[in-house]
C-alpha cells in the first residue's frame, strides 16, 4: 500500500511537442502537457465533454524515451506521482505548478504521421 501514497495513473493526448533539455549535470529532462477527457450527460440529455490539462516531467530514460517517441496528439498512459515545487521569477514574484513525475509511459494510439 505504500505505493499508493502519491499515484497518479492517467491516459489522454499530447498538447504539444515535448520540451527535452539536458540539465547542467548532463541529465536529460523532459516537460510536456497531457490532455484528459471525461464525457457526461447533463440531466437534459446534453452531451459534455470536459478537458483537464495536466504538466508532466519526465528524467533520463523516461525522457529519452518521450523525446524520441512523442509528438503532439499522440494518446499515451502514464504514471507517475505528483510534486509541487515553487520559484521566484526575474521580477520577484513567487509561481507555483504542480506536476507529475513520470516514472512509467506505456504508447497507446496510433503514431502520428
Amino acid at each position: 500500500m505504500k505505493s499508493l501514497r502519491n499515484s497518479v495513473r492517467l491516459m489522454g493526448n499530447l498538447g504539444s511537442d515535448p520540451e527535452v533539455r539536458e540539465t547542467n549535470n548532463g541529465k536529460k529532462l523532459a516537460k510536456f502537457s497531457l490532455a484528459t477527457n471525461e464525457t457526461y450527460r447533463k440531466q437534459d440529455g446534453e452531451q459534455v465533454t470536459e478537458t483537464q490539462w495536466h504538466n508532466l516531467v519526465a528524467w533520463g530514460k523516461t525522457a529519452e524515451i518521450v523525446q524520441k517517441y512523442l509528438s503532439k496528439g499522440r494518446e499515451v498512459s502514464i504514471e507517475g506521482k505528483l510534486t509541487n515545487r515553487s520559484w521566484e521569477d526575474e521580477s520577484g514574484t513567487k509561481k507555483y505548478i504542480t506536476e507529475i513525475v513520470v516514472n512509467e509511459l506505456l504508447l497507446t494510439g496510433k503514431k502520428e504521421a
